[in-house]
C-alpha cells in the first residue's frame, strides 16, 4: 500500500496523476471565463492544443499583433501540486499564465507567471504575465500549429469522420 505522505521508508510523497486530481466541471468552467476575458484583451484562443515537445496548452491564445500566451488550467490545489510540466510551456508563448478558479489560493502558484482568477462567466487578470518574446522561427511554427489545429477542428465539425482515421 502506497501513502500519499512523506514517512521513514518512503521520504517521497506519491504524486498523483492529473485525472485523479482534476476536476473536470470546474476545469470547463474556468476556461469559459477565461476564454471571455482572453476574447476581451483582443486574444483568439483554442484550448488542448499540442505543442512541439509533445505537451499540449491548455489554452493557447494569439492576438492581432502575433504576440502569443499558454494559459495553464488548475482546477484544484492537487491539480497543480501533481503537475511537474508546467514550465516546460515557457519556450512556446511570449507569456505564460495560470487560471484559477476565485478560490484558489494565488500564493502557491509562481510569481513569475501571469494570473486570472476566472469562473464560468468571466474572467479577471490579478497578475499581468511578465514577457519573454519568442524567437521568429518558434513564433512561426507556434502560429502554423495553432492555425492548422483551429482549421482541422472546424473541419470536422463541419464534415464529421471526414479524414479523421
Amino acid at each position: 500500500m502506497t501513502e500519499d505522505r512523506p514517512s521513514a521508508t518512503n521520504p517521497y510523497p506519491s504524486v498523483l496523476s492529473a485525472e485523479k486530481t482534476r476536476d473536470y466541471e470546474r476545469a470547463r468552467a474556468i476556461l469559459r471565463g477565461t476564454q471571455r476575458l482572453l476574447r476581451s484583451l483582443d486574444f483568439e484562443s483554442v484550448s488542448e492544443v499540442s505543442l512541439a515537445n509533445g505537451r499540449r496548452a491548455d489554452i493557447l491564445a494569439i492576438r492581432r499583433d502575433g504576440e502569443i500566451w499558454i494559459v495553464e488550467i488548475k482546477s484544484s490545489i492537487a491539480d497543480f501540486r501533481a503537475d511537474q510540466k508546467w514550465h516546460e510551456y515557457r519556450d512556446y508563448c511570449d507569456a505564460l499564465l495560470f487560471a484559477v478558479a476565485p478560490d484558489f489560493p494565488p500564493d502557491i502558484l509562481p510569481v513569475d507567471t501571469g494570473l486570472i482568477f476566472a469562473d464560468a462567466y468571466a474572467g479577471e487578470m490579478v497578475r499581468t504575465p511578465p514577457q519573454h518574446p519568442l524567437p521568429a522561427a518558434r513564433r512561426k511554427a507556434v502560429t502554423i500549429a495553432l492555425a492548422r489545429t483551429a482549421s482541422m477542428r472546424l473541419h470536422a465539425e463541419r464534415d464529421p469522420g471526414f479524414g479523421m482515421e
